[in-house]
């Protein structure tokens, strides 16, 4: 999902942080999420999102077509929820692992939050 959004934010609006990092942890104990949280959380207006909710919610923020994504705001949680964890279960089987990790740019490198 990292990778998908910086390609799909091309005004650097967004800001990430790994969630074993300090400034992560850190994150995670303010907003309340549990350490043992096996997804993306996204921080939006002072509420931590998880799994589908934080993957909607992020695509408000990215460029076209990848914005549309947002319409799946409408799907209630008690459905997008155990779909989102079922695709993220499969997705490497579907599309593969990558054997090596992104090495990020300067440029992407100034979007992650230190510490």
């Amino acid at each position: 999902m990292v990778n998908f959004a910086i390609r799909n934010d091309k005004k650097a609006k967004l800001k990430f942080a790994p969630l074993q990092s300090e400034t992560g942890k850190k994150l995670l104990t303010e907003f309340k999420v549990s350490p043992s949280a096996d997804t993306i959380v996204f921080i939006d207006k002072g509420k931590a999102y998880t799994y589908a909710n934080a993957g909607i919610r992020i695509s408000k923020y990215l460029d076209w077509p990848a914005k549309m994504l947002y319409g799946f705001i409408i799907i209630p949680p008690f459905i997008s929820q155990p779909f989102y964890k079922w695709f993220a279960k499969r997705r490497y089987k579907w599309f593969g692992e990558k054997e090596e990790c992104m090495v990020p740019t300067a440029e992407v490198r100034e979007r992650f939050l230190n510490g």
